[in-house]
């Protein structure tokens, strides 16, 4: 059984391990795609070290079938199509009573915190699984994970049809923000640098722009009728981005911080006072979140096919974190954790 271990800053490796039977209260995941995200990347350049140990097995934008039961575990076939709820609150605290696991002090992140997806069989807890339609196909059931924060993003941000929205970053999450935010009935612009993220809104049917060339207050003011954007989704993760965001703002409007802010931003906040702005933090999502992703996603409403750039077969981790790193021509970028099974 072959699996990807991260040994520390910039070093990756493909092992082969014996096999493992779930433990109780555990299912064998046949891991099918795993997909690398901005955290995995955070993780490669040693940032985490401290929180995910090494050497260590990350990854959690997931899909496969059930291999095997533990003891204990009903409900689940061999066979069954699924993705993974990486989420596991501790459900004592009163973050957790109140409805708000996803931000749990206690809060245990697989794929983090314990072992995650970069590997052909996985050993997980029975009650972090998610069903997936069986037609759905398996690759497109990767995108389950990131659609859920998606999905989260635009629900916290209170989005509602009619209003208009800046997403500022076009990345995988950005375009998906922006996805789930038309589907709402909301009018979205995107901001991006990257022409090839640029070209990729386009293909999807939305107003794209360069940041750094445009005049993004001239922009959105036209684009507003004057007024300025209900909400912007900062996706971005620089210091230019949260400016922009503040700046699209009419009064009234939210920021939610979306992206992971390795330092210190300065905010503009004589802005905030004088527009009466909120900014609204938004960190990973619930289960009611990733059903809705999955509904998204199986009916095709998440425009996989686009997102998906390049799929690299499991032994092949460190080109594809590369690929994904150069930031040449990729999106969304898979492990076929099948190949060579």
């Amino acid at each position: 059984m072959h699996r990807a271990v991260y040994e520390g800053e910039r070093r990756l490796s493909v092992i082969d391990v014996p096999d493992s039977p779930p433990g109780p209260g555990q299912v064998q995941v046949d891991v099918a795609y795993t997909g690398i995200c901005g955290t995995d990347l955070h993780i490669l350049h040693g940032v985490m070290d401290r929180r995910v140990g090494v050497p260590a097995v990350i990854g959690h934008e997931m899909s496969g079938t059930v291999a095997r039961l533990g003891d204990g575990v009903d409900g689940w076939h061999p066979g069954d199509p699924v993705t993974v709820l990486p989420v596991l609150p501790c459900g004592a605290c009163r973050t957790c009573a109140a409805g708000h696991g996803n931000v749990c002090p206690q809060l245990t992140f697989i794929g983090i915190d314990s072992a995650g997806s970069m590997q052909q069989r996985w050993n997980v807890p029975a009650s972090a699984l998610v069903r997936l339609p069986g037609t759905l196909d398996l690759a497109h059931g990767a995108l389950a994970e990131p659609t859920a924060v998606a999905v989260h993003d635009v629900r916290r941000s209170g989005l509602a049809a009619g209003e208009h929205a800046v997403v500022v970053g076009g990345g995988p999450v950005g375009l998906l923000i922006a996805v789930v935010a038309r589907r709402i009935g909301a009018h979205v612009l995107v901001l991006e640098p990257s022409p090839q993220r640029r070209a990729v809104a386009d293909q999807l049917g939305f107003t794209a722009a360069d940041p750094a060339t445009a005049d993004t207050n001239a922009l959105v003011g036209d684009w507003t009728g004057g007024e300025g954007a209900a909400v912007s989704f900062e996706v971005s993760g620089a210091a230019a981005g949260v400016a922009t965001g503040v700046r699209a703002l009419a009064p009234r409007g939210r920021l939610v911080m979306v992206a992971i802010h390795a330092a210190p931003r300065e905010v503009d906040l004589h802005r905030f006072f004088w527009r009466e702005l909120t900014m609204l933090g938004a960190r990973l999502y619930s289960r009611h979140d990733m059903a809705t992703a999955v509904e998204l996603v199986a009916a095709g409403h998440i425009p996989a096919a686009e997102l998906i750039t390049q799929v690299e077969p499991l032994n092949r981790v460190g080109e594809a974190f590369a690929a994904l790193e150069s930031g040449t021509g990729v999106m969304k970028v898979l492990l076929d954790c099948a190949a060579a099974r």
